[in-house]
């Protein structure tokens, strides 16, 4: 059974730091693609970034530069740095690989 389960989520002042973690079970981090989604409300979930088996990293144009995506094979985790956050990347995170989804992390920025 895979789960994933997020964290580090919060509230943050605009320029400021979050760091998210998606820790995995039931599937190897480093033999799959996993990825990162948003939903900001009354918007649709929006790829935010992935990172594949061969360490391909993709961030969309919107965090490009602020956001670094990045695994821990050890602890089989996917992390999300973000940095120089704004007010529109508040947004329920969320990690998933193929099928399934985590919870969610609420990150809220203030201005």
């Amino acid at each position: 059974q895979v789960q994933l389960v997020e964290s580090g989520g919060g509230l943050v002042q605009a320029g400021g730091s979050l760091r998210l973690a998606c820790a995995v079970s039931g599937v190897i981090v480093s033999s799959n693609t996993i990825n990162w989604y948003r939903q900001a409300p009354g918007k649709q979930r929006e790829l935010v970034a992935f990172i594949t088996s061969n360490e391909y990293r993709y961030h969309a144009g919107s965090v490009k530069g602020r956001f670094t995506i990045s695994r821990d094979n050890a602890k089989n985790t996917v992390y999300l740095q973000m940095n120089s956050l704004k007010s529109e990347d508040t947004a329920v995170y969320y990690c998933n690989s193929i099928g399934d989804w985590g919870q969610g992390t609420q990150v809220t920025v203030s201005s």
